[in-house]
């Protein structure tokens, strides 16, 4: 990969990148945290049965996705999928990622989401991504594919409606109103969850415009009666998730508040170690703030 240091964690890998240690060394950690949900990015890491030569060298049997779902749960922990179909994001489609809006992408897509569905006995929620696809996000990229306009809202809904079928909700990275407020508000289905997401520290102290609007969308969504799953990270601040929740307690009402997501934002490997298990223990110390405000 010869993208910057700054992109380098979106680059293309042939090979699985994934320490099995870690993974169980995490689990039990989640489940003392009071984490009761996981949200399974599982992008060409799985051999899908549909399309097969999707998967990179080590991915996962089915059989072993299986049996990892089945852990989660016995850990009281409800595993979700997530395959994230922004174009800034979807090296892992291989050669569909440069089929995109095309009728062959269509079958793909809608024959991915199927298989998924059914190998998590059908999920609450499918969070399909759709986040940060800009020309600003893919300007390092050799490929740029951007979808703008009435194609990008019909391929959003396809989605969508593909997700709905199967009898699941959809979920997605909000940050799309960001952007495009107006069309995001003419078009979005009232059944989609939303994960507004902010990783600064500031909130109501903001300073810089982009970052207001990033932390009043969690606030514009409350009025529009959007459902939210607030996201925070220790991708830049160890204090942000924290505050996120407390943010989110204080501004969105329990009926549209469903939880909150932590994203490390990091391969799950020996090299992030720590900064997994830190993301854990910032879950479980945003637990026992919440419980005793």
């Amino acid at each position: 990969c010869d993208l910057p240091e700054s992109y380098q964690r979106r680059c293309y890998n042939p090979v699985l990148q994934w320490s099995e240690e870690l993974w169980n060394d995490m689990l039990p950690r989640m489940e003392a945290a009071g984490v009761n949900m996981a949200l399974i990015d599982l992008g060409d890491a799985i051999q899908y049965r549909s399309h097969p030569e999707i998967a990179v060298e080590n991915a996962w049997s089915i059989e072993k996705l299986k049996r990892e779902l089945a852990r989660l749960r016995e850990l009281n922990i409800e595993p979700l999928p997530k395959l994230n179909f922004a174009t800034t994001h979807d090296a892992w489609m291989g050669p569909y990622s440069r089929m995109v809006s095309t009728p062959q992408y269509y079958q793909v897509v809608a024959d991915l989401i199927a298989e998924v569905v059914e190998l998590f006995d059908g999920p609450r929620f499918f969070h399909i991504g759709m986040d940060e696809e800009t020309f600003q996000h893919q300007r390092a990229y050799q490929y740029v594919l951007v979808r703008q306009g009435a194609l990008y809202w019909h391929d959003f809904h396809f989605y969508c409606d593909q997700v709905e079928k199967a009898g699941v909700r959809p979920w997605i990275w909000s940050d799309k109103y960001w952007h495009d407020p107006e069309d995001f508000l003419r078009e979005m289905p009232a059944s989609v969850l939303h994960s507004n997401w902010y990783y600064g520290t500031l909130f109501e102290d903001e300073p810089e415009e982009r970052r207001q609007i990033q932390v009043g969308a969690y606030r514009e969504f409350e009025k529009l009666d959007y459902q939210q799953v607030p996201t925070g990270s220790n991708h830049s601040s160890e204090e942000n998730f924290g505050l996120t929740v407390e943010y989110g307690r204080q501004h969105i009402t329990p009926e549209r508040l469903l939880g909150f997501l932590q994203t490390p934002w990091r391969r799950t490997i020996e090299e992030f170690r720590q900064h997994h298990l830190d993301a854990i223990d910032q879950v479980g110390a945003a637990r026992i703030m919440w419980e005793n405000a």
